[in-house]
């Protein structure tokens, strides 16, 4: 092969990978996103190490879910209008970091907590009894997050255990719910989600800063749409260690699962 061929290869190889990485950035931008669970505040729906494609196209853009001039510099252009029982990633209006839970308030609701139980509207949403959550209690994931347990305390490499619901929205979502506990935000005023917000909590209920908390205490508050990044649809890998590269931990049962 000649030196002028054998340059032509290289040049041919350089530009596919160009163009590969310019399409995959592309897609990234408009469709999907990939999400690293770094918390435990939405155990047991998603882990600590869950990696999860967010739909960037489910609600339309702000300027937020996509940078390009085509979107608004404020506001939001919907697709289609978030639902209940959504779990969604949105950018947090006090720190600028990516946060995700499960929306729970719509324009014009009334939320509140009365002793662990979620009210809608006046009305109390029902939970079942689930059994019971447990994991092994030790530093998770690459930030060494360790669990709170409703059988604290727990030494390490102990049994923690949260007791576990099924909590049914009033548009018949369903999904687990964790309690550790009685705490302060277990209840809560009654909220009243003003027209452009939306209401969120974490699943693991006591382990949560969600819409119950103001940003100010490091909570999200009424979040705006604008703020809306997309809805988390599938689980496309997971690892319970520290690093991706340490295969023996990794969760194979949650690789491909749906978000619900």
């Amino acid at each position: 092969m000649s030196d002028k061929v054998k340059d032509g290869v290289i040049v041919e190889t350089i530009k596919t990978i160009v163009y590969a990485l310019l399409i995959a950035g592309v897609f990234r931008t408009l469709f999907y996103q990939p999400f690293w669970i770094p918390s435990g505040s939405m155990k047991d729906t998603l882990l600590i190490g869950d990696f999860v494609f967010v739909n960037k196209m489910a609600y339309g853009y702000s300027r937020y879910s996509c940078p390009f001039a085509l979107c608004p510099i404020s506001g939001r252009i919907f697709a289609s209008e978030p639902e209940r029982g959504d779990v969604v990633v949105f950018r947090h209006p006090g720190t600028g970091s990516d946060f995700i839970k499960r929306l729970i308030g719509l324009p014009g609701d009334t939320v509140q907590m009365k002793d662990g139980q979620l009210w809608l509207n006046g009305q109390p949403v029902p939970q079942e009894p689930a059994g019971t959550f447990e994991e092994i209690k030790e530093p998770q994931g690459s930030q060494g997050n360790t669990p709170r347990c409703a059988n604290d305390p727990v030494g390490r490499g102990g049994l923690c255990i949260k007791e576990r619901f099924i909590e049914t929205l009033p548009n018949g979502v369903r999904h687990d719910v964790l309690n550790i506990g009685t705490f302060a935000a277990d209840n809560t005023p009654l909220y009243t989600v003003p027209e452009g917000h939306y209401f969120f909590l974490g699943d693991n209920r006591d382990n949560s800063r969600d819409s119950r908390f103001a940003v100010r205490a490091g909570g999200v508050g009424m979040l705006p749409a604008e703020y809306l990044i997309g809805r988390a649809d599938r689980i496309m890998f997971s690892s319970a260690g520290r690093s991706l590269f340490f295969f023996w931990t990794w969760r194979s049962d949650r690789f491909f699962k749906a978000v619900e």
